[in-house]
């Protein structure tokens, strides 16, 4: 069966088979991409995504295109993302020749027209970015920069920054994340081992503390100090 050949026609379970694979190759070649291409998309990352997927979508619905050049096509295309990643962590003017540096759009709480020309965007857009970051005054803003995947960079005058411990020196306790130990109505047995604890003592907190079965908790968490935190199926 060469369905990934190009063909004149192609059967219903061709066409399946077809996309199944271009399916699994693309997950390969987002594995390879990395996350930097998945969660920002810089100049270099949208040319890659952009062709990536012209190149593939073809074949998916020509009958004509064969899927074996495309894949080869989208190899090569990789192997120059990541080479062209390696070169910007190499040489800092090819970085610069691709990505631009963050354009300064605000400053000692005044806007910057030049600076929103360069990005080209406008004073709405700048707006709702600050919206975005909870700023509701321009001058409150000590610097904000428009950096090369589209986002805003934000620092606040010194004055109305929030209040932090450490501003403050006050002593506090190290950072602990919480353990999740019931997730959709599942003890997490594999979680109450490591924190040498048994699975009755989870249900008979649950009752003590919330009346409340396993089967009632969408999410339960607990700290180091034995502290559980439960959240209900609403």
């Amino acid at each position: 069966m060469d369905f990934h050949q190009g063909q004149e026609t192609l059967t219903a379970i061709e066409w399946i088979l077809r996309a199944i694979i271009a399916f699994f190759f693309l997950v390969i070649v987002g594995k390879l991409l990395g996350h930097r291409s998945i969660s920002q998309l810089r100049m270099l990352d949208f040319v890659i995504a952009l062709v990536i997927g012209n190149v593939i979508a073809h074949p998916l619905s020509e009958e004509k295109l064969g899927l074996k050049g495309s894949m080869l096509t989208t190899s090569v295309l990789v192997v120059l993302y990541i080479a062209g990643i390696k070169l910007m962590l190499k040489w800092r003017w090819f970085q610069k020749a691709i990505n631009e540096d963050p354009i300064t759009v605000v400053q000692n709480g005044k806007i910057l027209y030049d600076g929103l020309k360069r990005a080209r965007i406008s004073i709405d857009i700048l707006l709702g970015e600050l919206r975005g970051k909870q700023v509701d005054s321009i001058k409150k803003v000590a610097l904000a920069t428009w950096e090369p995947d589209g986002s805003i960079s934000v620092f606040l005058e010194t004055k109305f920054a929030p209040v932090t411990p450490s501003s403050l020196q006050l002593e506090t306790a190290p950072f602990e994340l919480p353990i999740t130990i019931i997730k959709d109505g599942r003890i997490d047995i594999k979680e109450l081992e490591r924190l040498h604890k048994q699975e009755e003592w989870v249900k008979s907190e649950l009752k003590a503390q919330y009346q409340a079965k396993v089967t009632d908790i969408l999410l339960a968490t607990i700290d180091h100090q034995d502290n559980l935190v439960v959240f209900f199926y609403r």
